[in-house]
């Protein structure tokens, strides 16, 4: 990075910034893919379980839970088919030794690019998406153009479809009877043809999960992960984004450096002018 460049963005961060939260909180309890183990936070020491002779006392917990928990995103570790990675990666070789040699989620980069809101629950009119809608092509297209911003190469595109608004409740957001909507293969060729480096949803799996589906295929987990090398993040709130009319910002996260994991609790956020 060159002198002017670095001068013009401290000028910018000077000049004052903040932040919108694009993440759920964790908590035990909190709606989790059947898939996954979940989120379990307790007290191992409380104040006054030990004090110390100048009357200091300390509380810390122990934390329980998967990787695919909460918002979070997807290492290229996480999904194979035909026994292959990205790249054709040996899924069982690469697996070797409790973790993955190779596509572990220590090696996703932190992110700090533009991110585009694409809110197709706006562009159609609804709070929130039908159970079990497939957002389209065409629904991206329209989302874009009413955002006047287009998902470029290195870009993070994030898509709303209100379901957020269910978080708290889990037999409504999980969706294993009546569905949840999300990503079509269609949408998200769509979204890797425009060279986005990482996109995700407000919803646990971010594709479609049709009426009494559940999880049992994932087909743009497929096309994402293992096609096109496109880091995938779940459990996304947009809500207060979209309320801010957001279109796109500067987004930053970065996952926790887990050794040979599948993936990491995340929490991304918005960084706009104060």
């Amino acid at each position: 990075m060159t002198d002017s460049v670095t001068s013009a963005l401290l000028e910018t961060v000077a000049k004052g910034l903040r932040t919108i939260e694009l993440g759920q909180p964790l908590f035990t309890g909190m709606p989790c893919s059947p898939n996954h183990p979940g989120f379990r936070m307790t007290l191992a020491r409380r104040h006054g379980d030990m004090v110390r002779p100048d009357g200091g006392s300390a509380s810390n917990e122990v934390i329980i839970t998967g990787g695919h928990v909460g918002t979070h995103i997807d290492s290229l570790s996480h999904v194979s088919q035909d026994g292959k990675l990205h790249g054709g990666v040996d899924a069982d070789d690469a697996q070797r030794g409790g973790g993955f040699t190779e596509h572990g989620v220590e090696k996703i980069p932190p992110l700090v690019t533009r991110g585009v809101l694409l809110d197709v629950a706006g562009t159609r009119g609804v709070d929130v998406l039908e159970p079990g809608y497939g957002v389209t092509e065409a629904d991206l297209v329209d989302a874009a153009e009413r955002a006047g911003v287009q998902p470029e190469a290195g870009d993070v595109a994030v898509v709303r479809t209100g379901w957020a608004r269910h978080f708290s409740d889990a037999t409504t957001y999980l969706g294993q009877v009546a569905g949840v909507p999300g990503m079509t293969e269609g949408a998200a060729r769509w979204l890797a043809a425009r060279g986005v480096v990482a996109t995700g949803a407000d919803t646990t799996a971010y594709e479609r999960i049709p009426p009494g589906a559940g999880h049992r295929e994932l087909p743009v987990h497929r096309v994402l992960l293992v096609e096109h090398g496109i880091y995938i993040m779940e459990h996304l709130n947009l809500e207060d984004a979209a309320s801010e009319g957001l279109t796109e910002f500067l987004f930053v996260v970065a996952p926790l450096r887990i050794v040979g994991g599948t993936g990491s609790p995340i929490r991304p956020v918005a960084v706009v002018g104060a």
